[in-house]
């Protein structure tokens, strides 16, 4: 599915506009209908928003980037001070819930500013 883009506007950063949650042809109106949830369309250019398929782009990149960070941390950690289990457990697990949690939704939105910046869409296979 592609998409038309005729709104007279300025650029848009795709990387800040998606951290903030923004529509990537105006970066006013909001990306995001609850957590995670796309909107239809922004509310104040009217961009259509079913061109947006980020699909499990943002879930991979953060359980790498998290997975790599605390998983490291937790290393040095045990290498450094050997604590307890129970005190790795205290820690890890709600960092990485917080960490996960806070880092998908803006994943998501620079991903789909990306989708949108660069007019990516679906292969297609040309019949020669």
């Amino acid at each position: 599915m592609t998409h038309k883009d005729t709104a007279p506007t300025t650029p848009v950063d795709p990387i800040m506009s998606g951290i903030k949650g923004r529509c990537p042809r105006c970066g006013g109106g909001h990306l995001f209908d609850g957590y995670i949830k796309l909107n239809g369309s922004c509310e104040n250019c009217d961009l259509d928003f079913g061109f947006a398929d980020a699909g499990d782009g943002p879930a991979v990149f953060v359980i790498l980037l998290i997975g790599f960070l605390v998983v490291g941390l937790a290393l040095w950690l045990e290498v450094s001070y050997g604590p307890p289990l129970w005190l790795h457990f205290l820690i890890w697990i709600p960092l990485t819930v917080v960490l996960c949690l806070g880092l998908l939704r803006a994943l998501k939105g620079v991903l789909i500013n990306l989708q949108f910046k660069n007019s990516a869409h679906e292969g297609e296979i040309d019949d020669e």
